[in-house]
C-alpha cells in the first residue's frame, strides 16, 4: 500500500462492452491507442479466472465507440501480456500466433485484412519498426506461467542454460533473425548463486526509445530462503546494444521487477538494492548512478510508465490485503507529490497467472489513462481522464 499520498479519485469509464465476454489489453509497456487516439486495441476471450490452455483462442481487435471490431484470432497469448498485440503504425497491428508447430507473429493491415507472417514471435518492437526482439515463449511459459505460451515442446527445453537459445534479433524487413545473447553466455559471464545448477530464462525485454539498446531480465531458481520448500526466482537486470554487444549489468543486487525507459539512457525500475531496499530506482545506463523516486510514497511493486513530457509517473499496486483492491497512482516527479486516482476490487480467486493487473498506460497527449480491471465482475478496459491534474 502506498503511504502519505493525496486521495484524488477520478471516474473510470469502461470502454469495452458488457456482453458476457472478457476484454483486456495486456502489458503496460505498449501503447493502447493509435496515433489519433481514436482506437484502442484489445483482446477478447470467452472465459476468465484460469490459466490459458493451448486450445484456447483469443480474438484481437479494436475498441471504438463502445464496440469491439474483430481483426483476427490467436492461439499464442496469456493473461499478463496478451499476444503482444500493439500498433505497428496507424494502418497495421502486430501480434503473436501459432502456425504448424511453432510460434509466429502476424503483421495485419487493419483496413484490408492482409497479413504478413514473420517466422518468430515478437517480444518487443523497436520504435523505428525495423527490428523486434524475440525469445523462447515455451521456456517462459514453463518457468513463469502467465507470461509465455503453452503448446510447444522442443529438446532445448531440457537444457538449463543453452548456448543456442536466448534473445533473438528479428529483421522485420527481411524476416530473418539471429541469436544475439545466448542464455548460456549470461550464466558463464555473470555467475550467481546456484546459477549453474538451475534452469535459466529471459524475460521483460524492452528496447530504448532510440532503438539502440535494450533491457532484459535473466532469471533462475533455487530453494529458499523465502519460504518453506518454495523455489524462488532471482533476477539480474542487464542492458545491451541491439546486436547483443556491450552487455552492461544494470542491477545484480538480487531482484528487479517492472521497468520502463524514461529516456534513451535512463530506466525506472522497481527493484531491491542492498543500500535502500525495495524502491523505484532511476538507473542511468552503463553507469553506476542510481537514484530513488517517490520513496516516501511507494512501498509496493507496480507497473510504472511516464507521461509524454516525463513530468508524471503512472503506476499501480497489487491487491491490498485489507480490501483486495488494486490502486492506481499518479506521481508528480518534480513537485514530489503523489495521488491515488482510484481503487478497484480484484477478485482474490483470480490468483497467479490468471490475475488481472491494472497495467496502466498514458495516452499520447498525457490526458487519459487506460487500464484493465475486473472490479465489475468481468475483465474490462477502462479510461480515466487525468487532465485536471496533468495540465494543472
Amino acid at each position: 500500500m502506498a503511504k502519505d499520498l493525496t486521495i484524488h479519485h477520478l471516474e473510470a469509464k469502461r470502454v469495452s462492452p458488457a456482453d458476457g465476454k472478457h476484454y483486456f489489453f495486456g502489458y503496460f509497456d505498449k501503447p493502447h491507442w493509435d496515433g489519433k487516439q481514436e482506437r484502442l486495441l484489445a483482446h477478447r476471450a470467452n472465459f476468465t479466472g484460469r490459466q490459458v490452455r493451448f486450445s484456447d483462442v483469443a480474438e484481437v481487435g479494436i475498441l471504438q465507440n463502445g464496440s469491439f471490431h474483430k481483426l483476427g484470432e490467436t492461439r499464442s497469448w496469456c493473461w499478463q501480456q496478451g499476444a503482444m498485440l500493439q500498433w505497428f503504425d496507424d494502418d497495421h497491428v502486430i501480434f503473436n500466433d501459432f502456425e504448424e508447430d511453432h510460434f509466429v507473429s502476424r503483421l495485419m493491415d487493419v483496413n484490408s485484412g492482409n497479413v504478413r507472417t514473420f517466422h518468430r514471435p515478437i517480444y518487443c518492437l523497436a520504435s523505428d519498426r525495423k527490428h523486434a526482439l524475440s525469445l523462447d515463449f515455451a521456456r517462459l511459459d514453463r518457468e513463469r506461467p502467465g507470461y509465455g505460451y503453452p503448446g510447444v515442446w522442443t529438446p532445448i527445453l531440457e537444457e538449463g542454460w543453452p548456448m543456442d537459445d536466448g534473445i533473438w534479433l528479428l529483421d522485420l524487413e527481411k524476416d530473418t533473425s539471429k541469436l544475439v545473447i545466448p542464455i548460456g553466455q549470461i550464466v558463464r559471464d555473470f555467475p550467481g548463486k546456484n546459477m549453474d545448477q538451475a534452469t535459466s530464462w529471459f524475460n521483460h525485454v524492452l528496447i530504448s526509445p532510440d532503438s539502440k539498446r535494450f533491457g532484459f531480465f535473466h532469471r533462475w531458481r533455487y530453494f529458499g530462503p523465502w519460504g518453506k520448500g518454495i523455489r524462488s526466482h532471482i533476477t539480474h537486470m542487464f542492458t545491451a546494444n541491439l546486436d547483443g554487444s556491450d552487455i552492461y549489468p544494470l542491477n545484480l543486487e538480487d531482484m528487479s521487477s517492472h521497468y520502463a525507459w524514461i529516456s534513451n539512457t535512463q530506466i525506472i525500475n522497481y527493484s531491491n538494492r542492498f543500500k535502500d531496499g525495495w524502491q523505484y530506482h532511476l538507473f542511468t545506463d552503463q553507469t553506476d548512478k542510481v537514484e530513488t523516486l517517490g520513496e516516501k510514497y511507494f512501498d509496493d511493486d507496480g507497473h510504472c510508465t511516464f507521461s509524454p513530457d516525463h513530468r508524471w509517473m503512472l503506476t499501480d499496486s497489487y491487491p491490498d490485503k485489507t480490501d483486495n483492491c488494486r490502486a492506481l497512482y499518479l506521481y508528480d516527479i518534480g513537485r514530489d507529490v503523489a495521488y491515488e486516482l482510484g481503487r478497484f476490487y480484484a477478485d482474490p480467486t483470480y490468483d497467479g497467472p490468471a490475475r488481472c493487473d491494472l497495467h496502466p498506460s498514458f495516452s499520447a497527449d498525457g490526458k487519459v489513462v487506460c487500464f484493465d480491471s475486473i472490479h465489475e465482475g468481468f475483465r474490462g478496459v477502462y479510461n480515466m481522464d487525468v487532465s485536471e491534474l496533468t495540465e494543472a
